[in-house]
C-alpha cells in the first residue's frame, strides 16, 4: 500500500506503449480499453478496474465480468491494495504506478563508508513476488543479493550477478548498494543502483523477485519524536516544591515509632 506521505504526484507509467503517463489525483479514476490501449474512461464505457486514491493509499476494484487483470504477474479477481512500483497488466498492457518525487539518491557521505555494520532486527525485506514471496529478512546484518552460494538472497539466473548488491544499515538508514551489477535494481518503477531507502519501498531484482522495506516505525521519524517531546518535556513549567513540608512529617513518625518501641519494652519488663 502507498504510502500516505508519498501521495503527492502518483502517476501511471506506460513503459512499452506510447501513451503519455496519467495523473492521479484524490480520486476514483476510471480506466479501460481505448483503442489498442488503455486510458480514463467514462463510467458509461465499462472501465475494466478503478484505481481509489485517497490519504490513506490506492485501491485497485475490479469490474464484474473483467478477465485478465494482474499484479506483478498475479491475477486479481475482485480487489487489490498497491504499492509504488506495482505494476498492473490490463488487456496486455502494463501500467507502473509511481511517483514524481522519485527515489532519494544515496549521499556521498555515504556512498564510501567501509565495512559493514549491525542494523536492526526490527526492520525487515519482505518478499512480495518471486521465489522469496512470503519470506522475510531482518536488517540486523547486511543482506546479499545475487547469484553466488553466500548470498543470502539467491537468485539462480545464470544472467543474474554473482554479487549484485547488498541492502544494510547504516545508524537508521536502510540503504542498497549496487556491486557493479549489469542493469542494477528498480525502486519503486524507477532504475536505480545506489539509494537510500524508507519503509514501504517496493525493490525489485531481476524482473520477478520483488521485496518491501518494512519497519515499525521510521527511525528517523522516531529520534524526532523523541526529540519533540523532551522539547515539550523542557518547556512545561516545573511545578513549585513543598520545601520544608516533608522533614516535619518524617520526625513525627519517627518519634511516634520510638514511643511505640519504648512501650513494648516496658510491657515486656513487667
Amino acid at each position: 500500500m502507498v504510502d500516505c506521505g508519498r501521495m503527492e504526484g502518483l502517476k501511471l507509467r506506460f513503459p512499452e506503449h506510447h501513451h503519455p503517463e496519467m495523473p492521479l489525483g484524490i480520486g476514483v479514476h476510471a480506466i479501460g480499453r481505448i483503442g489498442d490501449t488503455v486510458g480514463l474512461v467514462g463510467d458509461d464505457e465499462a472501465p475494466s478496474i478503478r484505481l481509489f486514491v485517497d490519504r490513506r493509499g490506492v485501491w485497485m476494484t475490479v469490474a464484474e465480468g473483467a478477465r485478465g487483470i494482474h499484479v506483478n504477474g498475479r491475477p486479481v479477481q475482485r480487489m487489490a491494495m498497491l504499492r509504488l512500483g506495482d505494476a498492473i497488466y490490463l488487456d496486455g498492457v502494463e501500467m507502473l504506478l509511481v511517483s514524481t518525487r522519485g527515489v532519494q539518491a544515496l549521499p556521498d557521505a555515504l556512498r564510501h563508508v567501509p565495512g559493514e555494520f549491525r542494523g536492526d532486527c526490527r526492520v525487515l525485506v519482505r518478499g512480495v513476488g518471486g521465489r522469496y514471496h512470503g519470506r522475510s529478512f531482518t536488517l540486523e546484518a547486511p543482506r546479499l543479493v545475487g547469484r553466488s552460494d553466500e548470498a543470502d538472497i539467491r537468485i539462480d539466473d545464470p544472467a543474474f550477478a554473482e554479487r549484485h548488491a547488498r541492502i544494510e544499515m547504516i545508524g537508521n538508514q536502510v540503504v542498497l548498494r549496487d556491486f557493479g551489477s549489469g542493469d542494477g535494481s528498480v525502486v519503486n518503477g524507477e532504475p536505480v543502483r545506489d539509494a537510500l531507502l524508507s519503509p514501504g519501498d517496493q525493490i525489485v531484482f531481476d524482473v520477478h523477485h520483488r521485496f518491501v522495506i518494512e519497519a515499525p516505525a521510521n527511525n528517523t521519524s522516531l529520534l524526532t519524536r523523541v526529540a519533540a517531546a523532551d522539547d515539550v518535556a523542557d518547556a512545561l513549567p516545573t511545578p513549585p516544591r513543598r520545601r520544608g513540608r516533608r522533614l516535619p512529617w518524617l520526625l513525627l513518625a519517627a518519634a511516634l515509632l520510638a514511643s511505640v518501641i519504648a512501650a513494648l519494652l516496658l510491657l515486656g519488663g513487667d
